[in-house]
């Protein structure tokens, strides 16, 4: 794990790189000496995280793009950037499946801190009647529901969709098209729900399912796409091809049901299926219910993300399609995991 000066480090080299070591001095917060920062530096070197270039007095420091996946990366001043600044992986990288599979998703310390929570939400589970659950699954449900679709700019807030998935009340100031995706996700919701022992195992026909479900009535096409697409505010480019984005589903599945840990199955499962960007329209909020379909086959409790906030949201996914970095949506993953735990059932 890399010390706080080390991420500092990292902070400024990724923002301002290449970079020589005096313009380094000059950025961080500590006022250390040359030999010192060196010395720092040099590990990092070691590390393969940062590499050089030029000698002497012209020596510059730069990232190395393939080599963050798990190191925890300062959001505010990776996106002080602009976009097209912004030194980053443009093509979808093939080798992320491999990469994957080789890192500690979860250190020790949050593997012990989600188990802990998930025996907390068995407990709860045990002390509530048939009915009891019913209700606080439908509550789950409206307020997933809600978020997720709030995250992809739909603009019904909470009463109003709950209005909308117990009574079927329309909002009189809303389109039918967002009051249509959020009917949808209460369909994919308890589809997932009624269904998880499928979800046992992932699959291509499985994540087509679900994506179905959630564009049903849209206009939105329920194969995998046959085009490109762009996504806003960034230069990382998805697969254009639909036999590479087939195959990368392929390899998704295989990685995740090599897994045995049902929160790394989740976790890796809505990163992967956002960052392939495998439809027209869905993508993300695909990822998440497949995400929530795994943690209910696993018996734990599934998120809802109420708490998130959007722009932290959106930024997080943008630093793993840009870096491959999963440092800030693992830091979602885990605070949205506590939350539903202490806030549901």
């Amino acid at each position: 794990m890399e010390t706080k000066r080390e991420q500092e480090l990292i902070g400024v080299i990724i923002h301002k790189g290449p970079i020589s070591i005096s313009e380094i001095r000059n950025q961080i917060s500590e006022d250390i000496s040359i030999p010192t920062l060196n010395r720092e530096l040099s590990k990092l070197k070691n590390k393969e995280i940062i590499l050089t270039e030029g000698k002497g007095p012209s020596l510059k420091y730069f990232i190395n793009l393939h080599q963050l996946i798990t190191i925890p990366i300062d959001l505010d001043l990776f996106f002080k950037t602009e976009t097209d600044d912004r030194k980053i992986l443009e093509k979808f990288n093939v080798e992320i499946f491999e990469r994957l599979s080789q890192v500690e998703i979860f250190s020790n310390a949050q593997k012990v801190f989600l188990e802990s929570l998930n025996a907390k939400f068995q407990e709860k589970k045990l002390s509530l009647s048939e009915n009891q659950f019913t209700k606080e699954f439908e509550r789950l449900m409206i307020e997933l529901s809600w978020k997720s679709s709030q995250i992809e700019g739909n603009t019904y807030d909470l009463l109003d969709t709950e209005q909308l998935l117990k009574h079927n009340v329309l909002s009189k100031s809303h389109s039918k098209e967002e009051a249509q995706m959020l009917l949808n996700h209460k369909s994919a919701i308890n589809y997932t729900f009624q269904n998880r022992d499928l979800f046992e195992r992932l699959s291509l026909a499985k994540i087509i399912d679900i994506h179905t479900l959630l564009t049903q009535k849209m206009g939105i096409s329920k194969n995998t796409r046959k085009r490109i697409v762009r996504i806003t505010g960034t230069k990382y480019i998805p697969p254009d091809n639909e036999f590479i984005i087939q195959e990368a589903l392929e390899k998704l599945c295989k990685l995740i049901n090599n897994k045995s840990n049902i929160f790394e199955k989740a976790f890796l499962t809505i990163l992967l299926i956002s960052y392939i960007q495998p439809f027209e329209d869905g993508n993300k909020r695909t990822a998440r219910l497949s995400g929530n379909a795994i943690l209910m086959y696993g018996n734990a409790c599934p998120l809802s993300y109420r708490s998130v906030n959007p722009s932290e949201y959106k930024k997080a996914m943008l630093l793993f399609y840009e870096l491959n970095n999963i440092s800030a949506f693992r830091n979602i993953f885990l605070n949205q995991y506590q939350f539903a735990v202490e806030n549901y059932f």
